[in-house]
């Protein structure tokens, strides 16, 4: 270990302490405990452009240890990327460095992490992207590496073993992860609540498995030098650390975990570190011109890729298509769509499927599958047609066969987003949502454009009962800021929506779809459809040559159902509205709202399958909503409909029972 690298790492350390201290708040014990692999990986190993952390064949790190972001925010100093200012505002508002990692927000962070283990799982779809553009664009335009560093919590999290198996499975080799296991967490020692063998169970997955002391520097090299050669197996290093590795008395202790060192702590961290205690943020010109004596060669090697690019280019049109295809901005992209019989019912999630097929040679990097449910799904022929991935067999298949796995699902979808070209699209029942929750809260705080299917909406399911019959679903997915969430009422608005949701290039899609047949809205009949769903909603049926007296709005398989009430309430004058998407139709502006929903009419109602609260914000205290509030039962789904009242006869009278004359 040279004088130097020792000498950085124990400067890094120092940030750590300093800012974590600054801000009375953060973790430093991990931090330092992982500051000599993250050190040796950025100062010898990864690969990137100093003068551009967007270069696309750059090596990715994830930092899954979110709560780690100090060592991110001082390697990234080093690199150039932040300043020191920017490690003296640590968690303050408005800072580039916030809590936990934030890609969006801080040049050089790949990922926003935090919740444990989804940054291991969006690095197996980072994985995934870099292997599958490698195979169609040629290894000399994408060819890098993606490394993790995982903590004790991250491999306790259900979704970074699900993400683990599938990661050897699908023979990602480019895939190196650093485990730090210094075997303490927030609460304690590790052993209290695991005693996995790590080695074991990933060795189990198709995994090679290193082991090592994770603060010895040439042990450190030799195993990224060994991951980076495997050729078939994605690698984990397991790095035997010490918590708070080299403060004066609290190497070990949780204690370090979630709380800054107080002064004195640090001062004696700072002696024993060879640091001057009276100096805050020190960060000497010798450290950082150390660091970066690679940095040349990087950019040389940065500007070699660009001339190799455009050379590529300029002699291969099928690449030079393809290239231009993922670079378009998803608004200016345009695909041609199924035409529906107006006279053949269809379920919504045929419809989607008939989209999906049309979509397959029109999108070459659409990337996805069904979390074990293709038939129900629709994706059979996805599947089928665009060949199931694998790194070393098909790396160039496009359909992501996931198994039983919804949370690792949706956090890999992330990483396929994250990592660029690729447009990633995953599918389960409605129902399971609630285990995939907090990877599609991660795509809407992200910003990722990630498409999420969901099918089999509503009680409607029949049969399965309860366990499989969304109730609360649809409203506590529209609670989630940033996320479109779009119900489409039959085959032609499912197509519109899916049209929709490919053109978002910074916010995800749920798109919910149903397990019953509907009737089609024929378009010649209702012209209003298309501009309609781009707006949220709309009037689907309005009284004619009248105002209306009486609205009723719904989404879904309800909006024929609602059509069906105003038939039969004549000779009052009601109008139907259709919203397939309530945040796109709480957008438009005042007018276009007050054209739907007139001040003047206050008898409005809404009709949905499920919880019925958020559509008050439409019908004011004074209409009335008809929804469903329990559990529903197996039994056909005719029946439940009868016993639930999701009758056209049952709703005229809930209708004329709220009527005010």
């Amino acid at each position: 270990m040279s004088t130097l690298d020792q000498k950085t790492v124990n400067i890094i350390k120092g940030l750590i302490m300093d800012a974590t201290r600054k801000a009375n708040s953060g973790h430093p014990g991990g931090a330092m405990s992982s500051a000599d692999f993250a050190y040796i990986l950025y100062k010898e190993f990864l690969n990137f452009d100093p003068d551009n952390p967007e270069w696309f064949n750059r090596d990715r790190f994830i930092l899954s240890a979110g709560h780690e972001s100090m060592l991110l925010y001082s390697l990234l100093t080093l690199c150039g990327f932040l300043k020191i200012d920017d490690l003296k505002n640590f968690r303050q508002l408005g800072s580039r460095t916030p809590g936990h990692p934030e890609h969006d927000l801080t040049p050089g962070v790949e990922a926003t992490t935090g919740p444990l283990g989804q940054g291991f799982a969006m690095a197996v779809g980072m994985a995934v992207a870099e292997s599958f553009l490698r195979a169609k664009l040629g290894s000399d335009t994408c060819d890098h590496f993606t490394y993790v560093l995982a903590s004790d919590g991250d491999l306790q999290e259900p979704i970074a073993l699900g993400s683990a198996a599938l990661a050897g499975l699908w023979a990602l080799n480019k895939l190196i992860v650093f485990y730090d296991s210094n075997k303490i967490q927030l609460a304690g020692p590790t052993s209290r609540c695991d005693g996995s063998n790590y080695k074991k169970i990933f060795e189990g997955f198709c995994w090679q498995v290193i082991e090592i002391d994770g603060h010895d520097h040439e042990q450190i090299r030799t195993a990224i030098r060994q991951a980076r050669e495997e050729k078939n197996r994605p690698t984990l290093i397991i790095g035997h650390t010490t918590m708070a590795k080299g403060s004066a008395t609290l190497e070990g202790s949780e204690a370090t975990h979630g709380s800054p060192f107080s002064p004195e702590e640090i001062k004696a961290t700072k002696e024993k570190l060879g640091l001057p205690v009276d100096k805050e943020f020190y960060l000497p010109d010798e450290i950082t011109d150390h660091f970066r004596s690679r940095f040349p060669s990087l950019r040389e090697q940065a500007k070699e890729w660009e001339e190799t690019l455009k050379n590529n280019l300029n002699k291969n049109r099928e690449l030079a298509n393809f290239w231009e295809f993922i670079h378009t901005p998803a608004n200016e992209r345009n695909f041609s769509w199924p035409e529906f019989d107006p006279d053949k019912p269809l379920a919504t999630r045929k419809a989607f499927g008939q989209c999906l097929n049309k979509l397959i040679d029109q999108i070459p990097n659409l990337m996805g599958g069904s979390a074990d449910l293709d038939p129900s799904n629709q994706t059979v022929h996805f599947r089928e047609t665009a060949g199931i991935f694998n790194s070393n067999t098909n790396p160039q298949g496009r359909y992501l066969a996931f198994g039983v796995r919804e949370f690792p699902m949706g956090a890999i979808l992330n990483g396929l987003a994250l990592h660029g070209g690729i447009i990633p699209l995953g599918a389960t029942f409605l129902v399971f949502s609630d285990y995939e929750r907090s990877a599609i809260r991660m795509s809407a705080l992200q910003k990722l454009p990630v498409l999420h299917i969901f099918t089999h909406d509503s009680f409607y399911v029949g049969e399965d009962g309860p366990t499989h019959q969304p109730v609360e679903h649809i409203s506590s997915l529209r609670l989630i800021p940033n996320l479109l969430v779009f119900r489409p009422a039959d085959a032609n608005e499912s197509k519109f929506c899916f049209s929709l949701a490919l053109k978002q290039d910074n916010r995800p899609s749920v798109l919910l779809f149903t397990r019953q047949g509907l009737p089609i809205l024929d378009l010649k009949q209702y012209p209003q459809i298309e501009d309609g769903v781009k707006r949220g909603a709309y009037i689907l049926l309005d009284p004619p040559d009248h105002d209306p007296e009486i609205i009723l709005m719904a989404s879904g398989s309800e909006v024929h159902l609602a059509m069906s009430v105003a038939q039969l309430l004549k000779p009052k004058k009601v109008r139907v509205i259709s919203v397939p998407c309530m945040e796109l139709f709480d957008e438009q502006d005042e007018e276009y709202k007050q054209t739907l929903l007139p001040d003047n009419v206050r008898q409005r109602f809404a009709i949905e399958a499920g919880r019925a609260d958020i559509w008050y914000k439409y019908v004011g205290l004074a209409g009335a909503v008809f929804g469903l509030d329990h559990f529903g039962a197996s039994a056909p789904a005719k029946e439940l409909a009868q016993k639930y009242g999701f009758t056209p006869e049952n709703i005229v009278e809930f209708v004329k029972s709220k009527l005010v004359d």
